[in-house]
């Protein structure tokens, strides 16, 4: 089987793709809504085995209000750069950042799922300036996260059993792509609600994720930050990146979180007002991991509300 091409994520549709320069290497995003300088900007980033195209929904959403909204395939993912390295919490947040300034922008406003979450926690402790609120699906702080892992027996088999066989050399990669990606769709499966896995629209997710695994590239560096996520708790660098990790954030945040979650436990998020004493949780009922194409409709107008909410001073919404 010849492998796909990287551009094939480029599906058409109503927004706009380019490449953006940052950090070193090269980004490919797909964005909609308005252009102009007093617009807010949302910068969503994905989760683990997926691509931008996860954000399909909230794209429209955002650009039918009158927000600009860019959807990022992360380092390593779809059709950006895959360098060797770099999958570490302080390069993905320099990521984040380095990818609002070469968009000309002072702020955003950051949108992550699971692991793209980090990254928004990451950036907004690190790269403070250039992050004026942050919203997570599926994603607790990482302090959260590790703490319950410490003290949750439920939460610790859960990563255990999500982490632990990843960080075998070169095994997991063959599994992920072997029948052309047939793993990929069962991690869709075994993390998404019992309703989605069952709709007509899981197809074509779980199919685009089979795709997108077989990129040549793709999936190491997918699993370099499982590794990473792994292996930090017990290397120095991990644990500054934790300790600069304790600071709470003085911005505004929205955790948005699918009640039937197997993969990250509700217990965990109860933790989050240590790191973000301005934090609003949302539970949703009914799905699992994958809230923001489970259950679009409701989580891009939570979203919605948000960005409107914390956009700023002189933003204009009588046309949103």
């Amino acid at each position: 089987m010849v492998a796909p091409d990287p551009s094939r994520v480029r599906f058409d549709g109503p927004w706009t793709h380019r490449d953006v320069h940052a950090n070193g290497i090269r980004f490919h995003v797909a964005e909609m809504g308005p252009q102009d300088a007093d617009t807010p900007t949302v910068l969503m980033l994905h989760g683990f085995g997926e691509f931008w195209w996860t954000w399909r929904n909230q794209l429209r959403a955002f650009a039918n209000a009158g927000i600009r909204a860019i959807a990022v395939d992360l380092r390593g993912y779809g059709d950006t750069d895959k360098p060797p390295r770099g999958y570490d919490g302080w390069t993905l947040a320099g990521d984040a950042a380095g990818l609002v300034r070469a968009l000309g922008l002072r702020d955003v406003i950051l949108v992550g799922h699971a692991e793209g979450g980090l990254v928004c926690w990451a950036t907004a402790n690190l790269h403070p300036r250039q992050v004026r609120a942050i919203a997570v699906i599926s994603s607790p702080h990482p302090m959260s996260v590790k703490r319950s892992a410490m003290q949750d027996r439920h939460q610790r088999a859960a990563l255990t059993r999500a982490l632990l066989p990843f960080q075998i050399p070169w095994l997991p990669e063959r599994r992920l792509t072997k029948d052309n990606g047939a793993y990929a769709a069962q991690l869709l499966r075994d993390r998404g609600g019992a309703a989605w896995v069952r709709s007509e629209e899981f197809a074509e997710v779980a199919a685009n994720a089979r795709m997108a695994v077989q990129i040549p590239g793709a999936v190491h560096c997918a699993l370099e930050y499982h590794r990473w996520a792994f292996r930090s708790q017990f290397r120095p660098d991990g644990r500054r990146f934790f300790t600069s990790m304790k600071t709470p954030l003085k911005i505004p945040v929205l955790q948005i979180h699918g009640a039937s979650d197997p993969f990250i436990l509700a217990g965990a998020l109860y933790r989050d007002k240590t790191w973000a004493p301005n934090r609003e949780l949302h539970m949703v009922y009914g799905v699992g991991h994958f809230v923001h194409e489970e259950a679009p409709q409701l989580v891009s107008a939570k979203l919605i509300e948000f960005v409107k909410l914390h956009a700023g001073p002189g933003t204009d919404w009588s046309d949103g």
